[in-house]
């Protein structure tokens, strides 16, 4: 579980632009008309969560009782935005071992930065 501190990275600039973004989420998949919505269930913003500088958890409940959530990221292109996808268990697991992946590449990487 990260630190406080690190929670608390997120820049204000895109802490506001993901409370928007949340908001479109929420009316987004809340259509009646929208694939899959065969019980026109609505969705509402419950908590938005920073995980780090880039990234964070939207909670939403459901008009169902059920609870769901977002996993956001920032990424920098076309002058910055929000990204969203519902994880599951299976990406989560993807996500760990990824982890190590990224620390090797990075290890590898790293050298070039004394190269001339």
């Amino acid at each position: 579980m990260p630190k406080t501190e690190e929670k608390e990275k997120m820049k204000k600039e895109l802490a506001l632009k993901l409370k928007d973004y949340a908001y479109k989420i929420a009316k987004n998949f809340s259509r009646s008309d929208r694939e899959f919505n065969y019980t026109n269930e609505t969705f509402e913003v419950v908590a938005i969560k920073p995980l780090s500088e880039t990234t964070a958890y939207i909670e939403f409940r459901k008009s169902s009782g059920k609870i769901g959530v977002a996993f956001c990221y920032w990424i920098n292109m076309g002058g910055g935005q929000w990204r969203y996808f519902f994880p599951t268990y299976d990406h989560a697991v993807g996500a760990e071992r990824l982890r190590s992946i990224l620390y090797n590449v990075e290890s590898k990487n790293f050298p070039f930065n004394f190269k001339e």
